[in-house]
């Protein structure tokens, strides 16, 4: 009998937000083992902003599956370095089943009093672009204010806690909605948060930081950054993680209004790309792991279950109606 695997194609561009119009659920045998290969069935799939920009032209090609941070277990093996029941991060996402070399996976740790979701989730791409941003980028001081966009998100609410770690002397976050702000300062530990739909960021972080703000890590861009630079202190600096507000714009992205300030304020801006600090995953582990096992770091998410939801989860990822990362079950652990 032949085996089958589910995947989800991307079949057309947006234009503006996507919809579930540009994909289908494609089902396709799945190919015979060849020696040093092994079978993965996916158990968790990351969906994160990023993945927006790929669908554009010049990004992924048309009728293959997104790709991006994917956790399966190792169901069938030729290859030696992959025992069946080896759970294994890769990169073959939106599909239940990949086929993997051992140079494409990295063999996960199972460490005790933490759950297998934290490796796509505060000890995977997202803390870890937090903690690059954090350490190698912004370089926080002990005592210092730190501002942090999209705090309800995944990267945000990493970096919150990591914030904290540091030494931080105030947190604060902007996020989409009240409930999420109360959730950033009753749960993960932020000073102030507030929900960037009641007013000007710039305002409303004044408000939360009369004093200023040394360091910005931002993942949205436009409105955010603006109100950033109006409050960041002189020589303060931005590490700058992503641009969520302009994924979705059908026009070219306008820069801020106040751009020419981090000239006059002696500012640091400084983007990065996470792909180039993988160097660090295991410095991120051993910064975080006591501490996910004592509670201090919380490895917020938001689970949905279901191959057949991904898309909906992808796209309300988009409208941020996800609190934490949001991450999709494929299968049992």
């Amino acid at each position: 009998m032949t085996r089958t695997a589910m995947l989800v194609h991307q079949v057309s561009r947006p234009h503006g937000f996507p919809t579930a119009d540009n994909f289908a659920f494609v089902e396709a045998p799945i190919p015979a083992l060849t020696p040093g290969t092994a079978l993965v069935e996916n158990v968790y799939l990351s969906v994160d902003p990023y993945m927006r920009e790929e669908m554009d032209e010049g990004g992924r090609e048309l009728h293959e599956p997104m790709e991006g941070r994917s956790i399966g277990r190792v169901v069938e093996s030729r290859a030696p370095e992959l025992a069946v029941g080896t759970l294994v991060f890769h990169r073959h996402a939106w599909r239940t089943h990949a086929v993997v070399t051992p140079a494409e996976v990295r063999v996960l740790p199972r460490p005790d009093g933490v759950p297998v979701s934290a490796f796509l989730n505060v000890l995977g791409g997202t803390g870890l672009s937090a903690y690059v941003a954090l350490t190698r980028i912004a370089k926080v001081q002990p005592g210092e204010t730190v501002f942090i966009t999209a705090a309800g998100g995944g990267v945000g609410s990493a970096a919150g806690q990591i914030a904290r770690l540091l030494g931080a002397g105030r947190v604060i976050g902007s996020t989409g909605s009240a409930a999420k702000a109360e959730y950033l300062t009753e749960h993960l530990g932020f000073d102030a948060a507030f929900d960037h739909h009641e007013g000007l960021v710039g305002e409303l972080l004044a408000q939360a930081a009369p004093e200023g703000v040394d360091v910005c890590l931002d993942n949205v861009g436009g409105d955010h950054l603006a109100g950033a630079i109006e409050v960041l202190k002189e020589r303060g600096r931005i590490a700058w993680c992503g641009g969520i507000a302009q994924y979705n714009s059908t026009e070219p992205p306008a820069a801020p209004r106040n751009l020419f300030d981090i000239v006059g304020k002696s500012l640091r801006l400084e983007g990065f790309l996470v792909r180039d600090y993988g160097h660090l995953q295991g410095e991120l582990e051993e910064f975080l792991i006591p501490h996910l096992r004592s509670g201090r770091v919380q490895a917020s998410h938001t689970l949905v279950q279901g191959l057949e939801n991904v898309v909906d989860a992808f796209l309300g990822m988009l409208r941020g109606e996800n609190t934490g990362k949001m991450i999709v079950q494929t299968a049992d652990l």
